[in-house]
């Protein structure tokens, strides 16, 4: 398992916990899209479209060109599969302290028999 840095496991979850942010980066990794064309999906300003797409790229999620006057935006497939491993690392984490919790439960529920009693002959 390869450890990921808590600052950027922290930009992660921050980009992802917003719902429009989370549908920005659907609609980039289908494909490279101009910031201004983004906008307009959304019942909101340019600029305020801008701010969640710096978001995005200052967690990695995605990338931004300029072209002419342009700002176009990318997902980055690796990035999310970082971001996927993480999960699964955490997940895989979480399971083995659900699974030791059980183990201790069942051991204070069934206990083990006492040993015979000592006999004096």
């Amino acid at each position: 398992m390869h450890q990921i840095d808590d600052d950027r496991a922290d930009a992660w979850f921050h980009a992802l916990s917003d719902r429009t942010r989370r549908d920005i980066l659907r609609r980039v990794l289908t494909g490279e899209q101009s910031v201004s064309s983004l906008a307009r999906n959304y019942s909101m300003s340019l600029t305020a479209v801008q701010k969640h797409v710096a978001v995005l790229e200052g967690a990695g999620l995605i990338t931004k060109r300029r072209r002419g006057r342009e700002s176009l935006a990318c997902g980055d497939a690796d990035a999310l599969r970082s971001v996927s491993d993480l999960l699964t690392e955490l997940e895989a984490e979480r399971r083995e302290h659900i699974a030791r919790i059980d183990e201790l439960l069942a051991a204070e529920a069934d206990p083990a028999p006492a040993p015979p009693p000592h006999r004096k002959d």
